[in-house]
């Protein structure tokens, strides 16, 4: 972990006397709505919850987890679809002053009992799901597995008899709150502890940035499990006292239609969700997007046809940069009026929150001049103290946090100074906003014993940002097909974002002079060939 104390200019409160504020300010105002079709991934009606009742929500969920077995201090896991129920169970947590424990839908036996052995929750949250029938074995196997003393909380039974007066203490502002997932590049998902206190600062960086209020109708399609949903949608949420809409990822009938029906004023959507909703204007009604006023898009760089395509509908589009770990940029209009300026660059952040710097990998000498590749690093408060596992290398000697991705300097002169997105150092493949960890998926293809050697690559894909892409030398005579890899992979119980989707078979990977795949002659290959 690393040992920096970061003062914060937020206002020190809990993240339930934020919600209790909007329930007094704005009682009956309407707070949080389900998706339309929320049939299709979860049971139970459409909910469209004023703050009155979101409270009240909270409070039975507060009681239902302590019947359950939690207390202040514990650990409650929870895995539900984008729901009031998840939002409730978040916000009990918060009021509890238990640590939330959110995993992502996909999330299957692999990667819950990797969980399970590291944050030990006293409570899992879920539901049975009409889009996995077997959600509920599938959770009951991995809490076999991982040997643990896990109450599982079906939280769409009968409650039962709830504790009349059940204990509660808030988690505060230097206390941990949440235990996100972030996909390694090492192997299995690393846990990312984050405190009120970094919420709050990332969800008031975002707030100030965007120039969110109360008035403001969220249309939120990122799962709240994560920095995009719960740092870029929930706090800011609870900090203005807006109106969420929630949304399952992602159905684009739907997601339309929501924007309509709903006049959304703000949305987040993958860059090749808008490249294709413009690519396709001839057969897309862009007349639904007319409230919209911002929509934040990242985790690849923007196309600037795309940024300017918008900006011609008088929608900004925000670039943005983050992580769990609370690396922040933001690139919007007020700062960069120049749609394609705003596409590729991003403006160094108020160093009161956050501090960069680039450094040279092969020296570790900081960067100061234009156009020169260098890691991106964060020190502030919106930035975690460290992973569960840390072994304190994802800090450098300064403790500035290694994001792993690549930048340089555009104008370092300038107030702000520019920065531009170059290259990911880190292996991953970003599959529709989902980090997928290469190194991850290679371990487990290859204990499959069905290659011997293999590499995972991101391929490029219109809708999806990339699709999974494998390259592999097959371990005996026989070529193994796609689905024999996906089957066996299917049998380990790794989510399914994870799973290949497209399969080359090769004598011999590439390698440098000291035996590290070439990716990238992989991916030049896979053009090529493809």
């Amino acid at each position: 972990m690393s040992s920096t104390t970061n003062s914060s200019p937020v206002e020190p409160v809990s993240l339930d006397e934020l919600l209790l504020r909007q329930v007094a300010e704005r009682p009956d105002a309407l707070a949080i709505a389900d998706a339309p079709n929320r049939a299709e991934f979860l049971a139970g009606d459409v909910s469209r919850w004023t703050w009155v009742q979101v409270n009240a929500a909270v409070d039975t969920m507060v009681g239902r987890l302590v019947a359950a077995g939690a207390n202040p201090g514990s650990v409650v896991a929870v895995q539900l679809p984008n729901s009031v129920e998840l939002a409730a169970t978040l916000l009990a947590c918060f009021r509890l002053g238990a640590v939330c424990v959110p995993f992502p839908v996909q999330h299957r036996e692999h990667e819950l009992q990797h969980g399970f052995s590291l944050t030990e929750p006293k409570v899992f949250v879920t539901a049975q799901r009409p889009d996995r029938e077997d959600q509920l074995d599938i959770v009951d196997r991995a809490v076999d597995a991982s040997g643990r003393a896990v109450t599982v909380l079906d939280i769409l039974a009968p409650s039962g008899d709830l504790p009349l007066d059940p204990p509660t203490g808030p988690t505060q502002f230097d206390e941990v709150a949440t235990i996100c997932w972030t996909s390694g590049t090492t192997g299995t998902p690393k846990g990312v502890p984050r405190k009120v206190s970094m919420w709050l600062a990332s969800g008031g960086f975002q707030v100030d940035r965007l120039g969110l209020g109360s008035d403001d109708r969220i249309l939120c399609p990122f799962p709240l499990v994560n920095m995009a949903g719960i740092g870029g949608i929930l706090i800011p949420w609870l900090m203005t006292g807006s109106t969420i809409h929630l949304h399952q990822p992602l159905n684009l009938p739907v997601f339309l239609q929501q924007v309509a029906v709903e006049q959304i004023t703000y949305t987040v959507a993958p860059p090749a969700i808008l490249n294709m909703l413009l690519l396709r204007k001839d057969e897309i009604d862009l007349s639904v997007f007319a409230s919209l006023r911002k929509i934040t898009s990242g985790a690849a760089p923007l196309d600037p046809w795309m940024v300017e395509g918008w900006a011609e509908r008088d929608i900004e589009i925000v670039n943005v940069f983050g992580s769990n770990e609370g690396a922040a940029l933001l690139s919007t209009a007020d700062v960069m009026p120049d749609p394609a300026t705003r596409a590729q660059c991003f403006p160094q952040p108020d160093p009161v929150i956050v501090e960069t710097r680039l450094v040279d990998l092969a020296t570790g000498e900081e960067i100061t001049e234009v156009g020169i590749h260098g890691e991106l690093r964060f020190r502030g408060s919106t930035v975690f103290e460290g992973y569960l596992e840390s072994t304190g290398e994802e800090f450098d000697d300064q403790d500035f946090y290694r994001t792993g991705d690549v930048f340089e300097w555009v104008d370092y002169d300038s107030d702000p100074r520019l920065m531009r997105f170059v290259d990911r150092a880190k292996d991953i493949v970003v599959r529709g906003g989902m980090n997928i960890s290469a190194a991850e998926v290679e371990a487990l293809v290859v204990g499959t014993g069905l290659m011997s050697e293999c590499a995972v690559i991101g391929i490029p894909d219109v809708e999806l940002g990339e699709r999974v892409g494998l390259v592999g030398v097959a371990a005996g005579e026989a070529a193994p097909s796609l689905d024999d890899v996906v089957s066996k992979l299917r049998e380990v119980g790794i989510a399914s974002y994870k799973l290949p989707e497209e399969l080359q078979l090769v004598d011999v990977l590439p390698r440098n002079p000291v035996g590290k795949v070439v990716k990238a002659d992989l991916r030049a290959g896979w053009q090529v060939e493809g």
